[in-house]
């Protein structure tokens, strides 16, 4: 059977919506997946272990901590910045309390400025890598562990940076199964 000419557009524009559709779908996570590989956009370096290589050279990392809107916690950064040796192991920590009621879960999403430090900030670990979940009236000290990767000083645009902001957005997420249970608990003892 031969696809006629109204027949032949219908399709041809049936295809191309179902394609447009599958890139906007497969976009999102691409473009995730491109900047924690290349720190496009701030984003910092998942590695393993620290660096071997520690320079002389030091470089002001700052620490901020916002809440999305809704999120009822407080959350700041223990210490405002620290001097560190280029290539030497970090430990800062951020501090959260939940003053509600109720168990609340949150993740955190984070970036670095200026964006050209993204790929030379490496985090070893970090609280922002699974969600958190506080009990009512909750304070947690939470670590990331980090270091600035040495070829920071050979980078066209990274041998300019002096000073890097680690910044991080906490935000509300659904309790963990385990843990609805328990809010649902807490719900009935008040009533």
């Amino acid at each position: 059977m031969a696809v006629t000419g109204p027949q032949k557009t219908v399709l041809q524009t049936v295809s191309v919506v179902v394609l447009m559709g599958g890139l906007a779908w497969a976009s999102v996570p691409f473009y995730d997946w491109f900047c924690r590989v290349t720190g496009f956009g701030g984003v910092p370096q998942v590695v393993g272990g620290g660096g071997d290589n520690i320079l002389d050279q030091t470089i002001k990392v700052r620490f901020d901590g916002n809440l999305n809107s809704g999120m009822p916690w407080s959350f700041k950064p223990v210490e405002r910045e620290m001097e560190v040796r280029i290539g030497e192991t970090a430990l800062a920590f951020y501090e959260a309390h939940n003053p509600t009621d109720r168990p609340i879960a949150g993740q955190a999403s984070y970036n670095v400025t200026p964006y050209s430090a993204g790929a030379f900030f490496d985090k070893i670990d970090c609280f922002c890598f699974t969600e958190q979940v506080l009990a009512p009236g909750e304070t947690v000290q939470m670590p990331v562990s980090f270091y600035v990767d040495p070829e920071i000083v050979n980078d066209r645009d990274g041998k300019y940076v002096h000073t890097i902001t680690l910044s991080y957005t906490f935000y509300e997420i659904d309790l963990p199964e385990g843990y609805a249970a328990l809010d649902a608990e807490t719900a009935t003892d008040l009533n």
